[in-house]
């Protein structure tokens, strides 16, 4: 009993000796990764093992052959065991960054949807408001002049038109958030996108002075549902005009480049602050202190949808500053 009571003692002083070392090392190394940390822990735990085991065979005054015999196994054992430790603990450093990655991204949704219900609200009980007003009146007979009843009818349905545009800017950014967005990528000539879209914008850009500039030729074609690249390239030329100074000037190109195709939509905004560009395609971000103030804005919608759309085709979009202005440009794949 003596004698097992003393192998034990060595063993575990062995082990607490390599543990010390280790817990040095991980002290040393607390600022790097999780991968990092779990194979230092799996090559200590080992180490300790044959650690242990060393010493006790050196105790044992075991032969030379008989030492080396118990040395080369226990080393055998050592390295299958670290290679298949460090295996499994690189599937579960990533599987711990990924679940670390999806609460982030939880987090950021939950702020969002909570500034999305702030904004929303504010957005509908404004109109709303207005709009019972202006309704009251025309019903008891308080406006009786035909100009005044004409300007109501006008103003009612403008804002009417403006919260069935949030209505249906929530939709589809619920469609894309809940995965419900089937697309049906086809062989889309991008001049056709961009020229209806230019006709849609045509108006609010004369309103505000505003010269949309493309080129007639030079239009790739890329692979993509055509609904939703429309919606894209709507979205991305009302955001400019809306945000452009009057006399101001958009611009909209294109290309190919190897296997990507590339959009960018540049204006003279003025630019954004740095601190902002990384918020530009958050949900109800709306930028007012980036840009010119505007009584057309929008819900803070409209980029947010860009970027789910975008990224349902595989493709990814950002935004930079340039001379005067900034630049949003998308890329998706070719046709």
């Amino acid at each position: 009993m003596g004698d097992m009571l003393l192998i034990g003692l060595y063993a575990l002083l062995a082990g607490t000796a390599v543990a010390g070392a280790g817990a040095v090392v991980l002290r040393l190394l607390r600022g790097r990764s999780v991968l990092v940390h779990i194979l230092v822990l799996l090559a200590v735990t080992v180490l300790a093992v044959v650690a242990g085991v060393a010493v006790v065979a050196y105790a044992m005054f075991l032969s030379g052959h008989d030492l080396r015999v118990v040395l080369v196994t226990v080393a055998a054992s050592a390295v299958v065991s670290l290679l298949v430790g460090g295996l499994f603990g690189r599937r579960l450093a990533a599987a711990a960054m990924w679940a670390r990655a999806a609460r982030e991204r939880e987090r950021r949704l939950e702020a969002g949807r909570r500034d999305l219900v702030a904004w929303v609200s504010h957005d509908l009980r404004t109109p709303l408001a207005g709009l019972r007003a202006m309704a009251e009146a025309l019903e008891d007979g308080v406006v009786a002049d035909p100009a005044t009843a004409a300007e109501y009818h006008r103003r009612i349905r403008v804002e009417t038109g403006r919260m069935t545009q949030l209505v249906d800017d929530l939709f589809e950014l619920s469609r894309i958030n809940a995965g419900a967005l089937r697309l049906i990528p086809t062989a889309v000539p991008l001049h056709d996108v961009v020229s209806d879209a230019i006709a849609g914008v045509a108006p609010l850009a004369a309103s505000r002075r505003i010269t949309v500039l493309a080129p007639e030729t030079g239009w790739p074609v890329v692979r993509a549902g055509e609904p939703e690249l429309a919606r894209v390239v709507r979205n991305l030329l009302i955001n400019s005009v809306r945000y452009t100074p009057a006399d101001g000037t958009v611009h909209i190109a294109a290309g190919l480049d190897r296997d990507d195709v590339w959009l960018a939509v540049s204006d003279s905004c003025g630019g954004i602050p740095a601190d902002d560009l990384g918020r530009v395609f958050d949900v109800a971000f709306r930028g007012e202190r980036a840009r010119t103030p505007s009584t057309a804005a929008g819900g803070g919608l409209g980029l947010a949808i860009v970027r789910g759309l975008v990224e349902a085709h595989g493709g990814r979009v950002g935004v930079r500053n340039v001379a005067g202005g900034c630049r949003f440009e998308v890329r998706l794949p070719a046709a």
